[in-house]
């Protein structure tokens, strides 16, 4: 097809952030309006929360919502009220939290549970957000949920203001936040440019396309903190220069390019990080000091649930192998103590003491080992997801990185093949407290069962979703291979884990957030074998799948 009958074509219409988008009705998302201790407008107020106004702790205008939230249990914790949407309309939704003692955390709900705050930021505002597309005209509901985590007394205070758009003159349409500009000089073919912004949960908040030929754009974009990915298309897979033109864009803060470029094929994706959310490696964004290889995750944009997973297999399957016995020189480059006592000697999770002076340590090659008779005795090659679930040395299972962990080989033995879980009466417990025993009466599972310490538990679960996820294609028929792996698999290929598991697990990824160690492990891995983590990367996956 020649390039001007493509043009032709009947063209996708996206919206242009020159126009405004689409403004649905919610009243007082400021806040400002109240009857008592009731905010004006908001019907859904559950029993496990009390609001009030506060004028001390505000984001804009004269008054927040103080959420006093008195309960664990999530479906007493809504915050609703019901607004009219019309079909193929794209409705910005965003509201700022402010967390105080950082046990709680608040849930966009628009049509359905969106994405989550970052509780560890506390006292400070930070904004929450997600682009939704009705795919009819309705009524749904929007506003907040709020989920206690680990640590939660009973009662906790979240502050809320600017749930966004506001139609009834709350906001404002100046920038609080990061005020950027998108230049976009196009080129001969204007309409096959479009473009995109997505926020860390893959989710659209800005967007753009149907331009004309040949002429400048300087769309205005107004960002919070956080990470983004600018993501730069063209519907006939030339880009914007230069055979066709000489297009080109630029993303710029304050004078300062972010990213520019043009000539590409059909994408260009960039991630970008706006304020300090690169900084800390525990606000489960991804970030830290090894950030995600561009346009890594793009094509999972706006997908959830199982389809999300899938795309995740489509991206991380056919990894290369290295073998299992290349795994020795992992550990040698990369599982170093760098993060504890920080003394270079092998970090065995099995051993390690996060708080205090481990018991005995491992010095990398020359203690690695096949035999042993005791603990502290050597380190060897521990299958988290135990080898004899998927059949035993089976490739490239049983060399993936991902779950196999250098760890003291007696306490390796101990495990065995049981499944992990949480110990009520111990028959063997290391000197860091990891425990083998006979399960609690609350984790809904009758038999023996293996208990790290809580420091690592979220490396393991993390894993253990990776395994899920990687072998997708095959983990359903692993069920029934030994007894222990019938008491964790469920034979599917989506959910994959028996309930009792993945209740575990989701609490195990929630309660340890993913570490510097985590994102350092996973950026050696990929090196290593060409894969990542995606739930090391994106934390947040994890709930938007299981």
């Amino acid at each position: 097809m020649s390039h001007g009958a493509y043009k032709n074509k009947l063209l996708s219409t996206l919206l242009l952030l020159g126009s405004l988008p689409a403004m649905a009705n919610v009243i007082n998302g400021d806040f400002e309006q109240w009857s008592g201790n009731t905010p004006v407008s908001w019907d859904i107020i559950d029993n496990g929360i009390t609001l009030s106004s506060s004028t001390l702790i505000v984001k804009s205008g004269n008054s927040s919502a103080a959420v006093n939230v008195t309960t664990g249990s999530q479906s007493n914790t809504d915050l609703l009220q019901q607004i009219n949407v019309e079909a193929g309309k794209t409705y910005n939704f965003s509201a700022d939290v402010y967390h105080t003692e950082g046990k709680i955390k608040a849930r966009l709900y628009v049509d359905g549970y969106q994405g989550y705050s970052n509780e560890a930021q506390t006292n400070q505002w930070q904004t929450i957000s997600y682009s939704y597309v009705p795919s009819s005209s309705k009524t749904i509901n929007v506003g907040l949920r709020f989920y206690d985590i680990s640590g939660f007394d009973g009662n906790e205070t979240v502050y809320v203001d600017n749930f966004l758009p506001n139609t009834d003159g709350g906001s404002s349409t100046s920038c609080a936040d990061n005020s950027l500009t998108l230049t976009l000089n196009t080129d001969n073919y204007g309409s096959e440019t479009s473009w995109s912004i997505n926020n860390s949960q893959s989710s659209t908040i800005a967007n753009g396309g149907n331009y004309a030929s040949n002429t400048q754009y300087d769309e205005q974009i107004c960002l919070a903190d956080g990470s983004y990915t600018l993501v730069i298309s063209d519907s006939y897979g030339d880009g914007m220069c230069c055979s066709t033109g000489n297009g080109s864009y630029a993303l710029t803060q304050d004078q300062t390019t972010l990213i520019n470029g043009g000539s590409f094929t059909n994408t260009d994706s960039t991630a970008f990080e706006l304020g300090n959310s690169n900084g800390d490696p525990d606000d489960g964004s991804g970030g830290g000091t090894n950030p995600t290889p561009t346009g890594y995750y793009v094509t999972t944009q706006g997908l959830t649930g199982y389809t999300l997973k899938t795309e995740l297999y489509n991206i991380i399957k056919d990894h290369n192998s290295q073998g299992y016995s290349a795994i020795w020189n992992f550990y040698d480059s990369s599982a170093r103590d760098k993060y504890f006592e920080n003394d270079n000697s092998i970090l065995d999770m099995y051993s390690e003491k996060p708080n205090g002076s481990d018991s005995y340590n491992y010095t990398a090659v020359s203690d690695q080992c096949g035999t042993y008779n005791s603990e502290a005795d050597c380190y060897n090659r521990e299958h988290s997801f135990p080898k004899s679930w998927f059949g035993g040395t089976i490739e490239p299972m049983n060399s993936d990185v991902h779950h196999i962990y250098a760890t003291d080989g007696y306490v390796n033995s101990k495990r065995s093949n049981f499944p992990f879980g949480e110990v009520s009466s111990a028959s063997f417990t290391s000197t860091n407290g990891s425990k083998l025993g006979s399960a609690a009466s609350s984790l809904n599972y009758s038999g023996t069962v293996f208990e790290p310490i809580d420091e690592f538990k979220g490396d393991f679960a993390r894993a253990y979703f990776y395994m899920a996820t990687r072998y997708e294609n095959v983990i359903g028929n692993w069920q029934n291979i030994t007894t222990s792996s019938n008491a964790v698999l469920n034979g599917s290929s989506n959910q994959v884990f028996e309930s009792w598991v993945v209740a575990m697990l989701l609490n195990w990824h929630n309660s340890d957030p993913v570490s510097q160690m985590e994102l350092d492990r996973n950026q050696a891995a990929f090196e290593f074998q060409g894969n990542r983590n995606p739930y090391i990367d994106h934390p947040e996956f994890v709930e938007m799948i299981w």
